[in-house]
């Protein structure tokens, strides 16, 4: 067969790959042995993808295929399955390396050559994707990335679905663990968002490993996936390759006994939010787990960005962003739910009204800035003295303190807590009002309470310090 005859048959941007086949099932040197004209151009003509061209501007034909571009063990399992095993592939993939997405088919060839396995290599390329390549996918998958997206769309409790998840993927993947990791690699921090692990392998989290090292380790990983959407690591000639290109991440995967992994970057407008993975999985369903997380991980990465959005803005509406305690806006939504009925009353609770003292001089006498400083320092107060309560600023210089469940005698050693931080009238002083109930009675009627009390406490305050009256 004339190879370059046979490929200048197709339209399409098409060249013939070869695969040398090894004695012990394993394979060699994979070579671009010939292409056709809209092939060859791509490499001669385009100079927006990022391709070395070591000959000039000519396309050499009968070369690796690492000779043009980085070595992708996604890339060397699609032709090995095609060439090798003799399976038609496709695959609808957007490489990190590309600002294009690639639909690539290839189809084995029965070519009569000892050594090497033969296949064709087609690709299309769109700057857009294509929501109807996206979904064409097998029954199984679609059923499988459906149930993800229900159970996501459908969710009120999205850390309790994000668990059961991960959980399914885990089952899909067929491994031993499977996590998501929230990543930020601007403030170098990493954290957990869900993890499932096999019964059989014992107590087994992703939070025993969570720290400043770790985080250096999981940096290193985007430059091991080499601009490919994902890396799967499924035998030993895997391993062998991680092995040379992070040798510190082959050390620990060899600690922790890990023989395969799948791992997808979780990808937001361009920007890695995390990632997902599974270790030890069933490599006999590399293709379906591949194909099933290559969309399912398009609909997690943009639920969780959603979920970060709301978080934020959520506590945006609820914090007093000045000095990080709660703002009134949530205390009132907190009391809502008590009076109405949509949140139990609490068996006992206690309510304080702190009034921070000299906020008016300070803000007179040495500015707002020093005044910001003071109310900082109040909340600070609060949080050290009241760890286990909820703290509100309730507007100006006044704060709140509800207290659930607690002992009355506990809450009055908090209060005097805070009062022996603040014996003297500087730095901070606070006018305190406290109410204990102990028969779910109304709230309100507390808060009014306290407050009264507390307007009692600044009383006694200024008859103690009568120059501070004014404060």
């Amino acid at each position: 067969m004339d190879l370059q005859e046979y490929v200048d048959q197709f339209d399409s941007m098409t060249c013939i790959m070869s695969v040398e086949k090894n004695a012990d099932g394993s394979y060699g040197k994979m070579r671009i042995e010939v292409g056709n004209k809209a092939y060859v151009a791509t490499y001669e003509k385009n100079n927006d993808i990022p391709i070395d061209m070591p000959f000039g501007k000519k396309f050499v034909p009968g070369q690796e295929y690492t000779t043009y571009i980085p070595k992708d063990l996604n890339f060397e399992h699609f032709i090995f399955n095609s060439a090798v095993n003799k399976k038609p592939m496709h695959a609808y993939i957007h490489p990190d390396r590309f600002d294009v997405w690639f639909n690539i088919f290839s189809l084995p060839l029965d070519f009569d050559d000892p050594n090497k396995c033969y296949c064709t290599y087609t690709q299309e390329l769109s700057s857009e994707a294509s929501a109807e390549q996206m979904a064409n996918l097998s029954a199984k998958t679609t059923s499988d990335v459906l149930k993800t997206c229900i159970k996501l769309r459908s969710t009120k409790d999205f850390l309790k679905t994000m668990d059961e998840v991960i959980s399914d993927i885990r089952n899909i993947c067929g491994s031993n663990f499977c996590c998501i990791m929230l990543t930020n690699f601007k403030e170098n921090t990493c954290s957990l968002l869900s993890e499932s692990t096999a019964p059989d392998i014992g107590h087994h989290s992703l939070l025993d490993y969570l720290n400043d090292s770790f985080i250096d380790l999981v940096k290193t990983w985007v430059d091991t996936i080499g601009g490919s959407n994902c890396l799967i690591i499924k035998d030993e000639n895997d391993m062998d390759t991680i092995k040379v290109r992070n040798p510190r991440w082959y050390k620990s995967m060899q600690e922790a006994d890990i023989r395969s992994i799948v791992l997808f970057p979780l990808q937001y407008n361009n920007e890695t939010i995390g990632f997902i993975w599974a270790t030890n999985f069933d490599t006999k369903n590399t293709d379906h787990i591949k194909e099933t997380l290559e969309l399912t991980t398009f609909f997690i990465a943009s639920e969780i960005v959603n979920y970060q959005l709301l978080q934020k803005l959520e506590m945006l509406s609820s914090t007093d962003l000045l000095t990080g305690v709660k703002n009134r806006n949530a205390m009132n939504n907190r009391v809502l739910k008590v009076v109405s009925g949509r949140e139990r009353k609490p068996d006992t609770y206690g309510i304080v009204f702190a009034d921070l003292n000299g906020l008016k001089t300070v803000n007179d006498g040495d500015g707002h800035n020093a005044g910001d400083t003071l109310l900082k320092n109040a909340a600070k107060a609060l949080m050290d003295c009241f760890a286990d309560c909820e703290i509100y600023r309730a507007g100006g210089d006044e704060f709140v303190v509800i207290s659930t469940n607690t002992s009355k005698e506990t809450i009055e050693a908090q209060i005097e807590a805070l009062r022996k931080k603040a014996e003297a009238p500087e730095p901070v002083s606070f006018a305190i009002g406290f109410y204990y109930d102990d028969k779910q009675g109304d709230i309100r009627v507390a808060m009014r309470e306290a407050d009264a009390r507390m307007y009692e406490d600044k009383k006694r305050f200024y008859e103690k310090y009568p120059e501070n009256r004014k404060r």
